[in-house]
């Protein structure tokens, strides 16, 4: 079964079509500056193989839709209903699967949950404290995001660590950031909440945030709903911080500014009080995983991350700095095993997809 993986970002868009059981990659691509899926669609190369099904990294479908699916009108009800939560990811969504809907009308879709990898956290890290009537009406909890990331860093890390790493908290850096601590393999925790706008500063959306913030600025500045939400969405996180258009880490590390240099403070620190939390959750470390555009280019900032974190058993070593590829990067003699990876989320949606597809 040959699956296609459309991976849709807000101007990109990247595709695998993978061979399974094989797991064997026939074609892939990307294009830029993507403004119409159709013309996007239309230029995808399959090198003449056949497409037998599309399989989406889709971001939030609610309390029900937490795992993989084959898509039908529900699950298109369900990415709009949860517009508001996940505005930029839901919407893309919605625009992609639409278009391939148009396209390739007698080939099977299905929707691979990012929230799915996160359905095993216990009930005690997974809720607010919120009126009743939001938990259970509202469905408002933790889901978490990112899955197919962290379910993927949760099966390389220990190949390429050469040992069974049960306690392991997975780094996902990048434009979109977030963390997740896992135990044998499951999910106990992770930092985006009930939206992708939570928990670490992200390069234009913010992190954590009193939701009473919010409140006194609407109310300041008069600002709707939706004011709020694009304000938060495209200026916040690093770039608000930073006053650097787009918060892309390496133009902060470019800048010799101050306020370039307590972003990336910010950001650190975030990763690193995160990581001593995660080690309380789990009874202890056994590995750190990086990846994600920022996890595994910034060598510096993982350093910066890591200093102090000794007590952890969590040191360096040179291939921090001058090795390549997945590799592992703690000390020889350190007792933790730190590594970094190329992620693969498009493999993981294959896997789930092709479950689905052949055993329902």
């Amino acid at each position: 079964m040959n699956l296609l993986v459309p991976n849709l970002g807000s101007t990109s868009f990247k595709y695998q079509l993978i061979e399974m059981p094989g797991e064997r990659v026939l074609a892939h691509g990307r294009a830029e500056r993507v403004s119409d899926y159709a013309a996007a669609i239309a230029g995808i190369d399959t090198h003449g193989a056949a497409i037998d099904a599309v399989a989406f990294k889709a971001v939030h479908g609610g309390a029900r839709y937490r795992g993989t699916y084959r898509i039908d009108d529900a699950i298109m009800d369900a990415l709009r209903r949860l517009l508001p939560a996940a505005p930029a990811h839901n919407r893309i969504y919605l625009l992609g699967i639409e278009a391939f809907r148009a396209a390739m009308p007698h080939t099977s879709m299905v929707a691979a949950f990012e929230t799915e990898f996160h359905r095993t956290m216990p009930r005690h890290a997974s809720l607010y404290g919120v009126p009743r009537r939001w938990l259970e009406d509202g469905e408002v909890r933790r889901y978490g995001f990112h899955g197919a990331s962290h379910q993927y860093v949760s099966e390389r890390a220990p190949e390429i660590a050469g040992r069974p790493l049960p306690r392991l908290v997975s780094c996902h850096l990048g434009g979109s950031s977030s963390m997740c601590a896992i135990h044998d393999g499951r999910s106990v925790d992770t930092t985006m909440g009930f939206s992708p706008q939570s928990g670490l500063e992200n390069a234009t959306r913010h992190g954590d945030l009193d939701a009473f913030a919010v409140l006194y600025m609407a109310e300041r500045f008069h600002l709707s709903a939706s004011q709020i939400r694009d304000e938060l969405a495209a200026g916040g996180g690093l770039a608000g911080i930073s006053g650097i258009e787009g918060g892309d880490i390496r133009d902060l590390e470019a800048s010799s500014t101050e306020q370039a240099r307590t972003a990336l403070d910010v950001f650190a620190y975030q990763v690193k009080k995160t990581i001593g939390a995660y080690a309380a959750a789990l009874g202890g470390l056994d590995g750190i995983a990086f990846t994600g555009g920022i996890g595994e280019n910034a060598a510096g900032l993982r350093r910066r991350i890591l200093d102090g974190l000794e007590f952890l058993g969590a040191g360096l070593g040179e291939a921090n700095e001058s090795g390549s590829g997945d590799r592992v990067v703690s000390a020889a003699d350190s007792p933790m095993t730190v590594v970094v990876l190329r992620t693969n989320e498009e493999l993981v949606v294959a896997r789930r997809a092709y479950r689905l597809l052949t055993e329902g």
